[in-house]
């Protein structure tokens, strides 16, 4: 079992909240009132805001206990340090991208239709939150935290280039360059747009997130179409 795996937290017994008590903000639980699964949720979401903001170096663990409002000691009761919440954050967001993709996979349209919302998933990613799209990119996929997940990280590259082959064996795509150099190429355009988010070095308001897809889509697809 993955560390951090949320299967544990069913020994967690909901504490009994007072007759008449209050929660501390509109939808959330103060933290005294919180189940186990509530508190590591709100200990992961500090961890990205902070790993965002100082960079997972310059983080401390007194840092992410601050942001997340809980006793320093809480976040040790859940999660072994940083290292294993970057872990849990980047294995919890790569879940949701691989189920994104095997979905779009499945779907009874053509070849350039799905890479299209390959490309509105991924780039779409950002407009969602940015801030955990930041930790992605600078602490996992261009550092070397996580060496131990590039074979999650490979499976979603299969995934594309499986698209990519079919589009080519149906004629639809030109099939002269080998679907699996292709599919680097097409995650290659995605990750430098992010990139160019993350660091700065491109706009990233609504409009500018929009327009990207439709660059990556057309420049990118149209190169590939048969």
């Amino acid at each position: 079992m993955a560390a951090g795996e949320d299967t544990n937290e069913g020994a967690d017994v909901p504490e009994e909240r007072p007759a008449g008590a209050t929660r501390g903000r509109p939808g959330r639980p103060r933290v005294g009132e919180e189940t186990g699964p509530s508190r590591r949720r709100r200990i992961r979401e500090a961890a990205v805001t902070v790993f965002a903001t100082k960079g997972f170096h310059d983080t401390r663990v007194s840092d992410i206990a601050k942001e997340a409002g809980v006793a320093h000691g809480l976040v040790y009761h859940y999660f072994s340090g940083k290292d294993q919440l970057l872990q849990d954050v980047f294995r919890r967001t790569w879940m949701h991208i691989e189920m994104g993709l095997r979905t779009i996979e499945k779907t009874d349209t053509t070849a350039a239709d799905k890479l299209a919302e390959v490309v509105r998933l991924l780039l779409g990613s950002y407009r969602m939150d940015p801030n955990l799209v930041r930790v992605v990119v600078l602490e996992v996929t261009r550092s070397g935290h996580l060496r131990a997940q590039v074979d999650e990280i490979a499976q979603a590259f299969a995934i594309i280039e499986r698209i990519i082959a079919a589009g080519q064996a149906s004629g639809e795509l030109r099939d002269d360059i080998p679907s699996r150099l292709v599919s680097f190429v097409f995650w290659g355009a995605i990750d430098e747009v992010l990139t160019g988010w993350v660091f700065g070095t491109l706009d990233d308001s609504d409009v500018d997130v929009s327009q990207a897809e439709r660059a990556v889509v057309e420049l990118v697809l149209g190169g590939m179409r048969a």
